[in-house]
């Protein structure tokens, strides 16, 4: 039987370098009500160069918090790849969600 947990790596792990999708997307893929569970599950993250973690983003764009290092690392990684932002915190998500 495939946890709660499982089903949201294997959706997060799809997030292809550029792009970055919301909880809430990830909790509607992996049929979870609750999006705060896709922050949970991020946070508990140990395959960090398999789970994109950093790709994962609040609903209006916002970069959230990162367990390894904080938002300002959360920022570099996600610049890094050419994610688009609008600000220092906020994602163009017009350019840059992901919708599997």
């Amino acid at each position: 039987m495939t946890t709660t947990f499982e089903k949201i790596f294997k959706i997060v792990g799809t997030i292809p370098k550029g792009k970055v999708m919301t909880y809430g997307q990830v909790a509607k893929l992996a049929e979870i009500s609750n999006p705060q569970v896709v922050g949970y599950a991020m946070n508990a993250n140990k395959r960090l160069h398999q789970i994109p973690c950093h790709r994962v983003v609040g609903k209006t764009g916002a970069l959230t918090g990162y367990a390894m290092g904080g938002i300002e690392v959360k920022r570099k990684l996600l610049q890094s790849e050419g994610v688009e932002f609008l600000d220092d915190r906020t994602i163009n998500l017009s350019v840059s969600l992901y919708q599997p």
